[in-house]
């Protein structure tokens, strides 16, 4: 069984929130994490994951959202696409 991988962000209020990171991955030449929150977020449904780009300045990571409705569109159905294949192969199915 793999480890969970805990991430801590502070949100606008400079509040820390931890999230479950769900996969990292890349589209159209930009890295994204996929994160579900591990408390209660408002507007964030308990089984809805928050996508956000990985921008790297120098040896830090930041997470930023995505602003663009279409680009976030996006980014959630390959975030489906690679999150169904995962399973697939998990379940030996094709």
């Amino acid at each position: 069984m793999e480890e969970n991988n805990i991430v801590t962000l502070v949100d606008e209020n400079g509040k820390e929130v931890e999230f479950d990171l769900v996969m990292t991955f890349d589209y159209e030449g930009n890295r994204y994490a996929a994160l579900l929150p591990m408390e209660e977020i408002e507007n964030v449904g308990s089984d809805e994951v928050v996508l956000l780009q990985i921008v790297t300045e120098g040896r830090e990571e930041q997470y930023v959202s995505i602003d663009n409705p279409i680009l976030l569109d996006e980014v959630f159905n390959e975030f489906i696409d690679l999150f169904d294949a995962q399973f697939d192969d998990e379940d030996g199915e094709d």
